[in-house]
């Protein structure tokens, strides 16, 4: 008895439909019975013919007046996170693990920096090992059947 809501997040998912994401909203469900919540997965279809999201992209989607087909009903407002870029939402500052990175570099200052760590100003933006590391770009198709190929894109 959830009261309809017009801004959601939720996770992208790869997605075999063209000019549309697939958005996994997670939401917490009371049973009674236990008297405990439990997460339930909700799927819905976002029209984004920019193709904005990525899949694992955390996003905003917002419910459309008139639905476009039979599935898609809601439309990619805009990309909260990118997956791999985590930032807290509270104070807007990139984070690694625990500590802000800010901190992380106030320390390589204080006691020096270390010949192996990662250097984050450095480091490129999502999307550079598209087709060597990072498939997410890639068309996603439906797979029917198990014969032993290397299907990287099925879903």
């Amino acid at each position: 008895m959830s009261a309809r809501t017009s801004l959601l997040l939720g996770i992208c998912m790869p997605c075999v439909k063209q000019n549309v994401s697939k958005i996994r909203i997670r939401r917490m469900e009371l049973d009674t019975n236990l008297n405990m919540y439990f997460k339930k997965d909700e799927f819905l279809f976002a029209h984004d013919p920019e193709k904005m999201c990525k899949t694992g992209d955390v996003v905003l989607i917002r419910e459309l007046a008139q639905r476009l087909t039979r599935l898609t009903t809601h439309k990619v407002e805009k990309v909260v996170y990118s997956l791999g870029d985590i930032t807290d939402p509270i104070t807007g500052k990139k984070v690694v693990v625990g500590k802000y990175r800010d901190d992380i570099e106030e320390a390589n200052l204080l006691f020096g920096k270390s010949t192996k760590g990662f250097d984050y100003s450095k480091s490129n933006p999502r999307g550079r090992l598209e087709n060597t590391k990072d498939f997410t770009h890639g068309e996603t198709y439906i797979k029917y059947h198990e014969d032993g190929t290397e299907q990287p894109f099925a879903v």
